[in-house]
């Protein structure tokens, strides 16, 4: 019985340590770093993963990453100022949120040339493609509303206003539109098919929500805000089920449904934060120290990694009437993508 013991002791400590050594193993941490150069400031990017591509908004381009490699394999070029990017299904089309454009850009995802330049309202900022309408939905910051397109003809067909400034958009697939209020702490819901709001949520607790991701499964919104918070929503009933802690000044969010996490990148602090958006209370799983200014970032499913992006800094300018807290310079050709991965 001893000798038995004995083995059933040293059976269990191999097991947990070979437990510890896997869950170390799955340890998200920084894998790689990919130069992109050139210069200015950036905004969302979003992951291609069947086409291994990346596409990241990049002052007035849209540069695109092979995922397998890390290289650069092309831009879309001539905009003004670019903030978003939403792929068509088929493909072959995709579109980018020209701000200072005031525009819709069509381009094409074989040499990516421009097909198309589509006015919007004022500043369109984040953007979306609504899959059982085919529209394009480009939330625009200043004018406080969002333009409708239609891909088959590349018009606008409907301008919708919004209750106050929209950020981020997520569509769940069956025909609604979802879009955080920045400066009203809401989501507010729109039909893809009258283009109207058809309902206002509150996010109490949340405070200038800016990123959000969808877990269209669970019917889940995940809306990452100031004050260190994700609230998390089930948006069948806008009801608000819990608030995680996450870093500082976050501005993207992502959410794995393979595992089951949630994901801030915070700029503020530099960090990447994991929530465990399967247990009650939503913990956190881990925080990832990435760099300085890596606020937003992108998921592959497929890979199962996350991409964020940031540059080196110069001093900041100083203050003026106009821009009473300038943002620090972006020194040249520093610009890269931080890859986080198991």
């Amino acid at each position: 019985m001893r000798f038995y013991r004995g083995a059933v002791a040293a059976t269990l400590l191999a097991t947990s340590l070979s437990w510890a050594g896997f869950a170390a193993a799955q340890s998200y941490h920084v894998v790689d770093h990919w130069k992109i150069g050139g210069q200015g400031g950036w905004d969302y990017l979003l992951s291609d993963d069947a086409a291994h591509r990346l596409y990241v908004t990049h002052n007035s381009r849209v540069e695109v990453l092979d995922t397998n490699t890390g290289k650069v394999i092309g831009a879309v070029t001539g905009l003004k100022s670019t903030h978003g990017v939403a792929l068509n299904p088929d493909g072959k089309t995709g579109y980018a949120s020209d701000g200072a454009g005031n525009a819709i850009i069509v381009f094409s995802r074989a040499d990516f040339s421009v097909l198309a330049t589509v006015p919007a309202g004022t500043n369109p900022d984040g953007i979306t493609f609504e899959p059982v309408t085919k529209t394009v939905w480009a939330f625009n910051g200043r004018s406080k509303n969002v333009s409708v397109m239609d891909t088959s003809s590349n018009t606008i067909v409907a301008t919708t206003d919004l209750p106050g400034k929209p950020e981020f958009p997520q569509a769940d697939g069956r025909g609604s539109v979802f879009v955080n209020i920045e400066d009203k702490n809401e989501i507010v819901k729109l039909d893809a098919k009258t283009h109207q709001a058809v309902a206002t949520w509150p996010l109490t607790g949340c405070e200038s929500p800016s990123g959000l991701a969808i877990d269209r499964k669970g019917h889940r919104l995940f809306s990452v805000c100031d004050g260190n918070k994700m609230a998390v929503m089930d948006y069948e009933s806008g009801k608000l089920l819990g608030l995680a802690s996450i870093g500082d000044s976050p501005d993207a969010a992502g959410f794995d449904p393979k595992t089951g996490v949630a994901f801030s990148s915070n700029g503020g602090d530099a960090t990447l934060t994991i929530v465990d958006a399967k247990k009650p209370g939503f913990p956190v799983l881990q925080s990832v120290k990435t760099a300085k200014g890596a606020r937003t970032m992108a998921f592959d499913a497929e890979k199962g990694r996350v991409y964020l992006v940031t540059a080196q800094f110069g001093p900041a300018p100083a203050p003026s009437a106009a821009a009473p807290r300038p943002r620090p310079t972006v020194l040249p050709d520093t610009f890269e993508v931080i890859v986080v991965g198991r």
